[in-house]
């Protein structure tokens, strides 16, 4: 990819839409390119199978008005901190290209199951910027993660809790020589040929892995790049993120569960424990 035209900044609630825009706003004036801010309504009607079993009609309706209610003022709170954060950063709000293109934006909102309607528009955009799942929440979802992870084909940039002041200046490269790592890097190369300090790192235990290979692959696009090995032992995870932290970037490129999500899921692993605990954004390909 030689540049990034579009970001679909995905926004679930009113707690993470802040940090997710900033994010997305932040690389959208860096690479002159449209942001579409979309927030997925629930169908309160696809609610009723469920709850509407052994109750009156008054009874469903009531719940219907509720949770309609309940969507349209979570959407409400949503699109005000959009149409804020087009203010403050100058946001023009087109619908078209404009030549030459620029930095700007637009608000999408779609009625259905979060996890689909991301797979689906994203699909037709360069990179999804979302916020990190929170384990004590339904918001944002993990199943709409993975839906853009696995369903998309598309670069995912998962939003930190705070927006970073920087992004893609002192980039981390986690290479493992797995096709989902090099996925990774070929889409991250707007950033990457941009940035002023590019580090690859490779965990020592990784057989038949040469980070100075991605390197030397690196010098043709004009990134020039250090290279960087540690011993991470069973917490390559964790060591990642603190080498990446010992480098001062702001910004983690890697590969998507590159073992199964089951094994993930039973074993742990490095794509599971960054998701949950990354305080910088990381750029994932599956």
């Amino acid at each position: 990819m030689t540049a990034y035209r579009t970001i679909l900044a995905c926004l679930s609630d009113a707690d993470t839409a802040p940090a997710t825009l900033g994010l997305a706003f932040l690389l959208g004036r860096d690479h002159q390119c449209h942001v579409e801010a979309l927030h997925v309504r629930a169908d309160a009607a696809s609610a009723v199978p469920l709850v509407g079993e052994g109750m009156s009609g008054a009874m469903v309706e009531e719940m219907l008005a509720v949770a309609e209610r309940q969507t349209a003022e979570r959407a409400g709170r949503v699109r005000t901190q959009f149409d804020a954060a087009c203010h403050q950063c100058a946001a023009s709000m087109v619908t078209v290209p404009t030549v030459p293109q620029t930095f700007s934006a637009l608000w999408r909102e779609e009625v259905g199951r979060e996890e689909e309607v991301v797979a689906n528009a994203g699909r037709l955009t360069d990179l999804l910027v979302l916020a990190k799942p929170l384990p004590d929440r339904d918001t944002p979802s993990i199943m709409t993660l993975n839906a853009a992870l696995m369903e998309t084909g598309r670069p995912v940039l998962l939003a930190p809790p705070a927006t970073p002041q920087t992004v893609g200046r002192n980039v981390a490269v986690f290479w493992n020589g797995s096709a989902e790592a090099s996925r990774a890097v070929a889409a991250a190369m707007p950033i990457l040929r941009r940035a002023e300090k590019v580090a690859v790192l490779s965990a020592r235990e990784e057989d038949g892995v040469f980070p100075g290979e991605l390197a030397g692959y690196l010098s043709w696009h004009e990134v020039q790049a250090s290279v960087h090995t540690f011993v991470a032992g069973a917490h390559v995870g964790q060591t990642l993120l603190a080498e990446a932290a010992g480098l001062g970037a702001d910004l983690v490129v890697m590969g998507a569960y590159t073992h199964s999500r089951l094994r993930q899921l039973i074993l742990g692993g490095v794509t599971r424990h960054v998701l949950h605990a990354a305080p910088l954004p990381v750029l994932f390909c599956h």
